[in-house]
């Protein structure tokens, strides 16, 4: 294994040049964003990007936005010089991460991996979800969970970073401010989102063509979703007690967008208005909405925000947050992207500047 020291060396040497990202993925939607966040990052240099099946084709080729930023074409991943590089972003299906830190470890190479191969804690959840065992268990006992808002500071140190998915993203910030002052009962929480169908990704797949996808809507994953664990540990982990969460994720007829309808019971009174804006005070990409706001989707297209509302219907008993992502953004490689940053004592926002797209 590598050592600490050698990677504080490799951080601090960062500050210094620009930090060498590898991606392995780099073909599918999550791939795609973080080429074009780190073509433009004032302090990054992609050095390779794997793709088995496009290896030897342009990057630019297959994604023409890109040309005149990325010159590089990919490459097989057996075969890319990924230990060269200072960070590598896993884009890939779950359970390839896992199979190639041990070694990219061993070499010194910091890993952030936008799948779900080191975000539950439980390797016996991970199996069960993800129905294969996980591959390097001491790893995944050291990797930390990547929400910068909840674990800014040991994503400093970290050596392997497990992103979150993009509904925990916008579930957790979304509740986070009212567990956390312990305001409503952590045992019946309720999370209504909705996503955008490139949450499904770059895949050819019946139920997200577009014939089939668009001027509908529909609930899936009712009985049980693979993000509804990792919310939960999340969560749990904010309140310091168990939570019992209701969980329903929707497809809707929109390419990119997180909205998360948030529902808590109040056991103490306060001004959660206040609350919510002093709990995300100084934080870089979280925006509190002023009171009676009611966010929408295109509001963070593009950008790497998430931006809440707080309710009070009716004077009641009940708490009603709204939640926005841009679910390719801050729901993954923005994300990413911002734990990059803290990992290599960048500027935290570095490279992350970019406004929402309107219309």
């Amino acid at each position: 294994m590598g050592s600490a020291a050698q990677s504080g060396e490799r951080s601090g040497s960062a500050l210094s040049r620009r930090v060498r990202a590898g991606i392995v993925g780099g073909t599918g939607y999550t791939g795609v964003e973080l080429l074009r966040l780190l073509a433009a990052h004032p302090h990054a240099e992609l050095r390779a990007i794997t793709s088995r099946k496009e290896a030897g084709m342009p990057v630019a080729e297959m994604f023409p936005s890109l040309r005149g930023r990325v010159d590089l074409a990919f490459s097989d991943p057996a075969q890319a010089s990924l230990a060269d590089c200072d960070v590598v972003f896993f884009a890939t299906p779950h359970g390839v991460a896992m199979e190639a830190a041990p070694r990219l470890v061993e070499a010194g190479v910091r890993l952030i991996d936008l799948a779900a191969d080191f975000r539950l804690r439980d390797p016996l959840q991970f199996e069960r979800w993800y129905r294969m065992p996980h591959a390097c268990v001491k790893l995944l006992e050291e990797a930390v969970y990547g929400l910068p808002e909840v674990n800014r500071e040991a994503i400093r140190r970290a050596r392997i970073v497990g992103l979150p998915g993009c509904y925990p993203t916008s579930v957790q910030l979304g509740f986070k401010p009212l567990l956390a002052a312990g305001l409503v009962d952590p045992l019946h929480l309720i999370a209504d989102c909705k996503s955008g169908v490139s949450g499904a990704g770059r895949k050819a797949e019946v139920g997200i063509l577009f014939s089939e996808a668009a001027d509908s809507l529909k609930a899936y994953g009712v009985g049980g979703h693979r993000h509804h664990p990792e919310i939960e540990q999340g969560l749990a982990g904010i309140a310091g007690a168990p939570v019992g969460l209701i969980f329903t994720p929707h497809l809707t007829p929109m390419i990119r967008g997180i909205h998360a309808t948030l529902y808590a019971r109040i056991t103490r009174d306060a001004d959660f208005q206040q609350l919510f804006e002093e709990h995300y005070r100084g934080e870089p990409f979280v925006d509190v909405m002023p009171a009676g706001s009611m966010p929408d989707t295109r509001s963070v297209r593009g950008a790497n925000t998430c931006r809440l509302a707080v309710h009070r219907p009716h004077g009641g008993d009940t708490i009603t947050v709204l939640s926005v992502i841009d679910n390719l953004v801050k729901g993954a490689a923005g994300q990413a992207v911002q734990n990059m940053n803290l990992m290599f004592d960048l500027p935290e926002a570095a490279g992350l500047g970019q406004i929402a797209l309107l219309p």
